[in-house]
């Protein structure tokens, strides 16, 4: 039986396999009067417990690795820094034994910035100023340093590159009127150049991964990383919930491929797209994955939940979209979502997922888990990537159908049956 904690964060009261962490419950902050700056902060608590926080909390990691924060210190000199002007930087932990000379990379999350009123506000966040960034982390997951946790890549050197552009590593530009820096790009080169220098030019393995707009940054650098390194170096990458898809949401619009049209032209990421992609589709539709990951050359494994969490909150069922929060229920519990919702997740998004990888998952070399959860960033939680009650598709987890995709044990093409099929998925409840 799995114990419901709950987290309060800014507000929004968050639900998950877990424990009590802080804070009284205020209720969801679709119902708050709030300005936008208080919504981009309860958006910021959001993702923060989507993608990190939640990995630092789980309740069988008493003691996880703290890895400390190294700055980039040749990096402004290049142009190379956060929307604040601030140095990058990453947290490296040194592999040993047989995995001395293997290396993986974990490209930071974080969602994105669409507007100069939103990337003012990110630059005050770990999001856009080393500032503000965490000095010690917790390596938990694909990061963890233990073989029981982490049974293929335990033992490798292992970065977490962290996120300040708000443009997935991806833009190149500058707002001299507001200070802001997009140089996204510049980022991803510099701190390629000092991983080489610390030791990855000699690697003879490497994996590229990221979750959520570090997974999306992912399959956007996937065949630049690959490119770093010789023919003889085994080299691959893995998304995790970086599959945003270009969906209709409830009111009928676009809110996704709105916001990743302000992305796009406010930070010069066209630039910096795939030409594979721009030589026929528009610069916001390439920022898009579906349009990207069947001409992606390097293998690419992706790891996405079915019913992604946050494209539910932010891309299908947004506020702007729902004015009238008749799919606030449905949005804080999956159990609570009406016969015609649950329709609608299948038709409306689902669907749509697996039309999207359908081409990309004929190819022999890249892989596939997407399992029928209300889940966002699996790769780095203890508890979804390895351990006793991981999410499982035909009785296999997610650290074993990577690991025996990335090693060329088995192909894994592993696609779940729909919701609610599977037992084993640790839903996220934001109750």
């Amino acid at each position: 039986m799995r114990v419901i904690q709950i987290l309060t964060v800014l507000g929004y009261a968050f639900c998950f396999v877990g424990f009590v962490l802080s804070g009284s419950e205020r209720g969801s902050f679709e119902d708050f009067n709030v300005t936008e700056l208080e919504i981009e902060t309860q958006k910021e608590g959001l993702l923060s417990f989507l993608e990190n926080d939640a990995a630092a909390v789980s309740p069988s990691l008493l003691k996880p690795l703290m890895v400390p924060l190294t700055l980039i210190y040749g990096a402004a000199s290049k142009g190379a820094v956060c929307l604040d002007g601030t140095l990058p930087g990453y947290h490296l932990h040194r592999g040993r034994g047989s995995g001395a000379n293997s290396w993986l990379i974990q490209l930071e999350g974080g969602g994105w910035c669409n507007t100069v009123r939103s990337c003012v506000y990110r630059k005050t966040t770990r999001r856009g100023s080393s500032k503000f960034m965490e000095k010690l982390i917790p390596f938990t997951g694909i990061l963890s340093s233990k073989a029981e946790e982490n049974p293929d890549f335990f033992n490798w050197n292992r970065v977490k590159l962290r996120y300040c552009d708000g443009a997935s590593f991806n833009g190149d530009g500058r707002d001299e009127a507001a200070q802001l820096n997009f140089r996204g790009q510049r980022i991803w080169l510099a701190a390629m150049e000092e991983l080489m220098s610390k030791g990855m030019q000699k690697a003879n393995q490497a994996l590229l991964s990221g979750c959520s707009a570090g997974g999306l940054a992912s399959i956007l650098h996937c065949d630049e990383f690959r490119d770093l390194f010789p023919r003889t170096t085994k080299v691959k990458c893995l998304s995790d919930a970086g599959l945003f898809l270009d969906v209709v949401d409830v009111s009928g619009g676009r809110t996704l491929r709105n916001m990743y049209g302000g992305v796009v032209h406010l930070q010069g990421v066209q630039k910096n797209l795939p030409n594979t992609c721009t030589n026929h589709l528009d610069p916001t539709s390439c920022f898009f994955p579906q349009n990207l990951i069947a001409n992606v050359k390097t293998p690419l494994f992706i790891l996405n939940a079915a019913y992604d969490a946050w494209q539910l909150q932010e891309s299908l069922a947004p506020r702007s979209a729902d004015p009238r929060g008749y799919w606030n229920n449905c949005k804080l519990n999956h159990a609570r979502c009406s016969s015609s919702q649950i329709y609608f997740l299948q038709a409306g998004f689902r669907n749509q997922m697996l039309n999207a990888v359908r081409d990309f998952s004929r190819s022999r070399q890249n892989g596939l888990f997407i399992n029928s959860c209300f889940a966002h960033c699996q790769s780095e939680r203890q508890d979804t990537w390895f351990a006793d009650n991981s999410p499982l598709i035909a009785n296999k987890g997610i650290a074993e159908s990577v690991g025996d995709w990335y090693f060329d044990r088995v192909g894994v093409k592993a696609i779940d049956c729909a919701y609610p099929c599977d037992n084993t998925c640790h839903h996220l409840v934001f109750t």
